[in-house]
Order: C-alpha cells, then sequence, then structure tokens
C-alpha cells in the first residue's frame, strides 16, 4: 500500500539532488526546498547543466532530451545542440532469459526454442535484445523488457509533471514554449514505446499495409512467445543501409535503394497516415535480396484522416508554389496560433518555396529547409500536432541516411508522383461524392446545434416581437444587388446538387456508355461546364 509514495519520495529526493548537484539552486528555492548537496558545476554553461542533469537523472530524462532535441520551436539551439548529445548509455544487465520466459508465459523453454544466447546483442534502457533458434531451426530475436523499468518510468512521469508545473508557477518560460502540452504528447510517446504489445500491434499493422508490396519486407511476430515484456520475432540477416561497400559487393544498387527507402517512408505517410518515427541508419536494413527492411517500431507517427486530408493538399501547394494556401493548411493543422503579421509569414513561406524550385539539386539542403521552416512556425507561434514535429524529423533522418550513399537524392523529385496522385484522387467524382455527403451531414449536424440566442431571436419572429431599426440608402440598386446575389447563390446550388448526381452515376456506371464512360455521367459533366460558364459570366460581369 505504501510501496508506491515510498518510490516517489526516493525518486524526488534523487531530483533534489541531482538540480542541487548542477546549480539549479535557484528553482528549488522557489520549490521550497534547500539543500545542502554542494554545486561542482556553476562554472559550465546552463544549456550543458541541463544536459548534464537529464544524463544523471536518468532512462525517461533522457529520453525526454532526446525527444526534445528535434524541437527547434519550442528551444534555443545552444540547449537543442547539447540534448543531441545524449545517449542511451545504459549497462548491460544480467538477465536469466530462460527463466523470464518461463515465467512470464508459462511455457517450458526447452519445448519451443533449440538455443538462446545469454548475452545481449544490443541493449536500450527500455529492453535487451536476445538472439535464439527455435525448434524447427528459424532463428529468432526476443526483446526482453527489463525489471522494473514500467515502475522507474511512471514514477519519473509523475515527478517530470509536478516539474512542469512547478516551471509554470514560478517562471514565464513554460507558459511561452507550452511546456505541458509537449510533455503531455511525450509521456503519450513513451508509455506505448514500453508497451511491447504495441510495438508487436504497429509492425502487423505495417505489414498488412505493405502486404503488397515487393519492395520491403516485414519480419514475422510470433504472437504465442509476446506479451507487454517480450516480443519474439523473425531474425533479419541484413545489410546495414548506410554500408555501401557491402550493398555493391551483394551486388546491390545504393543509388536505388536510396530511392526506393524514402518513396516507402513518403508512401507510409501519404497513403497510410502511419510512419515509423525513427527511421535512422540502425533501424533499416537490406535484405540480399534488395528488400528494404524496417526494425523497432516501438515510436510511430499516426495521422488522422482529417489531418492526411489537409497534410495531402499543403503538399500539392507546395509542388503548385501556392504560399497563401499553405499557409492556410498550416493554420488548419495547427493546435493553436497567434500570427502577428500574416503578410510576412505567407511572404517568408513564398521565400522558401522559391529557394526550392530555383535551386539545382545539389544545392538544396533538406535539414537548413526544414530548420526554416520551423523558424518561420516558432514566429508566428504555431503549436503543430506531435506527429508534425515526427514528420519533421522522420524526413531529416531518411533524407540523411539516403544522401549518405546516394548525395544526388532528390526529395522533392520522390513527391511528384505522389503529388499527381493526389491530384487525380481530389478530381475523383467519388470523391466529390464523398465530400459531398460529410458536407451534407455537417451541414444537418450545424443546424442541429443552432445557439440558444439564434432559437430566441427565431422565437421572437415567430411572435411578431422582434424589432429592428435600420435605414437603407439606395435602396433601389441595394434590391437589384440582392436579386443578382440570390440568382447566382440559385446557380451555385443547381450546380453542386448536378455534380453530386453526376459522381452518382459515374460510380454506378449503368446506363449506355461511349467507351467506358457512362453517357448520362458525361451529360451531367456537361451540364455542370455549362452552368458554370453561366455563373462565371454573370460575376464576371457585375
Amino acid at each position: 500500500m505504501f510501496d508506491k509514495p515510498h518510490r516517489k519520495i526516493k525518486r524526488s529526493a534523487k531530483l533534489i539532488s541531482v538540480l542541487s548537484k548542477y546549480g539549479f539552486q535557484d528553482l528549488l528555492s522557489r520549490m521550497g526546498v534547500q539543500s545542502s548537496e554542494p554545486s561542482k558545476t556553476n562554472s559550465e554553461n546552463l544549456y550543458k547543466r541541463i544536459r548534464m542533469a537529464l544524463e544523471e537523472l536518468g532512462p525517461t530524462f533522457v529520453k525526454l532530451g532526446q525527444s526534445f532535441s528535434n524541437r527547434e520551436d519550442l528551444l534555443p539551439p545552444e540547449l537543442i545542440a547539447e540534448l543531441q548529445k545524449l545517449q542511451d548509455n545504459v549497462d548491460v544487465l544480467d538477465l536469466n532469459v530462460k527463466e523470464i520466459l518461463e515465467t512470464e508465459l508459462g511455457i517450458s523453454t526447452d519445448d519451443f526454442f533449440l538455443s538462446i544466447q545469454e548475452e545481449p546483442i544490443a541493449a536500450a534502457s527500455i529492453a535487451q535484445v536476445y538472439k535464439a533458434i527455435l525448434k524447427d531451426g528459424t532463428p529468432v530475436i526476443l526483446k526482453i523488457k527489463r525489471p522494473n523499468i514500467q515502475k522507474t518510468i511512471e514514477d519519473d512521469l509523475l515527478l517530470l509533471k509536478d516539474l512542469v508545473s512547478l516551471i509554470d508557477t514560478y517562471t514565464d518560460a513554460g507558459k511561452k514554449i507550452s511546456l505541458k502540452s509537449a510533455v503531455s504528447a511525450f509521456e503519450k510517446s513513451l508509455l506505448q514505446e514500453l508497451s511491447l504489445v504495441n510495438e508487436k500491434n504497429n509492425i502487423q499493422q505495417f505489414a498488412y499495409n505493405f502486404r503488397n508490396n515487393k519492395q520491403t519486407y516485414v519480419p514475422k511476430v510470433y504472437e504465442d512467445f509476446c506479451n507487454n515484456s517480450i516480443l519474439c520475432m523473425e531474425f533479419v540477416d541484413g545489410i546495414k543501409v548506410t554500408d555501401k561497400t557491402a550493398l555493391i559487393a551483394n551486388m546491390i544498387d545504393p543509388v536505388q535503394i536510396s530511392e526506393v527507402g524514402l518513396r516507402l517512408f513518403v508512401s507510409q505517410i501519404l497513403d497510410f497516415g502511419f510512419f515509423h518515427a525513427d527511421p535512422h541508419a540502425g533501424n533499416i536494413l537490406v535484405k540480399k535480396d534488395g528488400k528494404i527492411v524496417f526494425i523497432d517500431f516501438g515510436a510511430v507517427g499516426k495521422i488522422q484522416p482529417n489531418d492526411k486530408e489537409t497534410l495531402e493538399s499543403l503538399i500539392l501547394n507546395f509542388m503548385s508554389k501556392n504560399a497563401s494556401k499553405i499557409v492556410w493548411n498550416l493554420k488548419k493543422m495547427a493546435v493553436q496560433y497567434t500570427i502577428p503579421n500574416e503578410r510576412k509569414f505567407e511572404g517568408d513561406v513564398q521565400e522558401i518555396l522559391d529557394d526550392v524550385h530555383s535551386s539545382s539539386l545539389q544545392e538544396i539542403n533538406v535539414q537548413e529547409l526544414l530548420k526554416k521552416m520551423r523558424d518561420i512556425l516558432q514566429d508566428n507561434q504555431l503549436l503543430m500536432p506531435e506527429y508534425f514535429y515526427l514528420l519533421f524529423k522522420g524526413i531529416t533522418l531518411i533524407e540523411g541516411v539516403g544522401r549518405s550513399i546516394n548525395p544526388d537524392l532528390d526529395i522533392v523529385k520522390t513527391l511528384k508522383p505522389y503529388a499527381k496522385t493526389l491530384f487525380l484522387r481530389k478530381i475523383n467524382p467519388e470523391h466529390f461524392l464523398k465530400s459531398g455527403m460529410n458536407r451534407a451531414l455537417n451541414f444537418t449536424d450545424n443546424i442541429d446545434e443552432i445557439p440558444k440566442e439564434l432559437r430566441s431571436i427565431l422565437h421572437k419572429l415567430d411572435d411578431n416581437k422582434l424589432t429592428v431599426s435600420s435605414e437603407i440608402k439606395n435602396l433601389e440598386q441595394t434590391n437589384a444587388v440582392i436579386k443578382t446575389s440570390v440568382t447566382n447563390l440559385i446557380f451555385a446550388l443547381v450546380l453542386c446538387a448536378n455534380m453530386i448526381a453526376t459522381a452518382i452515376l459515374w460510380s454506378a456506371g449503368t446506363g449506355p456508355k461511349i467507351g467506358e464512360f457512362p453517357v448520362f455521367a458525361l451529360l451531367g459533366i456537361l451540364i455542370s461546364l455549362s452552368i458554370l460558364t453561366i455563373l462565371t459570366l454573370r460575376i464576371l460581369r457585375k
């Protein structure tokens, strides 16, 4: 009963000791805490002391620093540089893997495994990885979660939230950079990474998404040997994606690998809205048949359907150099924003577009480009959803991996076929039908949610109790304008109705046809074009 409070007190004591040691007595005194711990590092600069404190506080705080190391929109460059030095420098634990498997899974390992290596082939802050061989001779890897890591991280997260509340209370910095929101997103991401069931599900989702793709391979998961603390999956004997010499020795073209890898990552984002959140060189292998293998799916990015549609529009507008539409897309995607100068915002975006479309391939620095974009977001206080920052990080990593084996890799060229596909998808009649039905449903919902004030006005109108005082000058001209506007509105409504009907006819594909095209649907398109022409001429004439 007293275990959890006791653990938190113990971790709090360590937090106070570390903060004091690295010269944060001012923060401690504001918290009402006095520490006798001698400060050894006051001579070091602030950002270095923050990094050193995070390292000493352990895995949760190291991961926090790593998570924030790509948030140039929130933190100063000097602190970002220090956070990027953080590494998972963890000691290898001596674990009895057989005992853990038998206790966790309720099995006898001798019945299912020929052998299990005692030494891990990899060790990180959350889990250690071992190689094993199943009874049928299949090589597998076993990812075993570190003992008590769940409790340690949960305790650290409680401390972290307390610390953020104090920073918000006693300083302006926390509120200015929306620290609570950022830490909340980090907490969600870390708890997902902590669950090996979640990682197993991510692998299976990725396998389903790319089940018909011949250019990638997804390792098999052995569900009978998986739970929240153990993940068993097929061992892939692959070449590290950046090992250019080994690729060439196996007659694999590094240029082709770089282009395919980039296309696969873009496909994860645009086709499925489900992407690998950490595609660095250590997490990408190449099989000897040339297939690319992504590993370690503890952290993934997920994009909601509405956001995915906005992201698609953002890419189309990027390819067509439409700065004003890009600004609109960014505002629609943002969690919150405060734009001091909309015209300057649009001008800064246009400057980036001009740089990209006027520069040669060798001159385009994607990392520098994304940094400029982050600066623009920060200047205009656009707080974007978590997946957006994961996208920035992922694109930077995958482009860096690609360029290491192919200096001429062109990310803009890779996007062009997707932009064409997105454009064709958006002008597809089925898309018009679907979006038209969604708008109709939204319109119905909005009618049901008319504010009470408007209902009150309608009741007063019904009871002849509403009095409106007004003075209209040039009444005759005003009436003419109203008449023209109503006529144009009727044309627009007829146009929308005809487009929806045409989409339904096109989708149904019934009736007489000219080639593969339904006659009635083609007639509907001609009528829509005619109405659109009439409406355009009426508007231009006025």
